[in-house]
């Protein structure tokens, strides 16, 4: 059974690119196997064969392999310091920002970006390069509409006036949309963006082998500028900083230097 796994996701990474030996296997394995038991499989092999000839369900599978659960301002405290420390000593000697909000799931960081830039800095110009590995995904951030569990850190008066409500629906206003660039991108095999003043990666890289994180960061750190800035999750401290170039200037942010 382990060598059948093995061979599915040697299968995979043929056909779509995607290389699931620096997923961290327990969880990736449980996840991919309820699908495919969902589906009425009991085997990979015959579960592959059906991906192969089934679009819809390739693009299931290509959905459950990652976790796009997201809202807008998830954990604000975080959110304050990026408002009142982090981007004002990143605009000290400029007024323009390049931000990449990597693996941006269903779009919630990327716009909860654009708002805080609008509100709080509505002099700087900005560009949000917005990626994710899945097109699903992708394609429900650019529609840009979202359950009212989504807005809960969502302040009223943003609610207001970025959102239009109809049957606790909530779109987005396309203002937000024009200065963010949503597109596919996959962390562990594409190349990364450079010149980045900001990038926010945060609540995936706990998904992934202590061998791919370690060269995640070193790309991140290649991608940023000189005293640009790396946000990550709550669950993704980097224990040692100084191997990629980074230190800690904030809880969950990390300054190249």
């Amino acid at each position: 059974m382990e060598d059948e796994y093995i061979e599915f996701i040697k299968k995979i990474k043929h056909k779509v690119g995607v290389d699931l030996s620096l997923y961290k296997e327990a969880q990736m394995k449980r996840r991919i196997t309820t699908l495919r038991d969902k589906r009425g499989h009991t085997d990979f092999n015959s579960y592959y064969n059906s991906l192969t000839k089934d679009p819809k369900l390739l693009d299931e599978f290509m959905d459950r392999l990652t976790i796009n659960v997201s809202e807008f301002f998830r954990n604000p405290k975080r959110w304050d310091v990026l408002r009142d420390s982090i981007i004002p000593n990143i605009l000290a000697n400029k007024q323009s920002l390049t931000i990449w909000s990597a693996a941006c799931s269903t779009g919630e960081e990327p716009y909860s970006l654009a708002i805080m830039l609008k509100e709080n800095f509505p002099t700087v110009n900005y560009k949000i390069i917005a990626t994710d590995l899945d097109e699903i995904a992708l394609s429900k951030a650019i529609q840009g509409i979202y359950a009212e569990q989504a807005l809960k850190e969502v302040p009223k008066q943003y609610k207001l006036k970025y959102f239009s409500n109809e049957n606790n629906q909530y779109q987005i206003d396309p203002s937000l949309k024009k200065d963010i660039t949503f597109k596919k991108h996959n962390l562990l095999a594409d190349k990364y963006p450079r010149n980045i003043d900001l990038i926010v990666c945060r609540n995936v890289l706990i998904y992934f082998t202590d061998e791919a994180k370690e060269l995640i960061y070193r790309n991140f750190s290649d991608a940023l500028i000189e005293n640009g800035i790396l946000f990550v999750g709550s669950t993704e401290q980097i224990f040692v900083p100084a191997k990629y170039n980074l230190s800690i200037v904030d809880t969950f942010f990390y300054q190249k230097i």
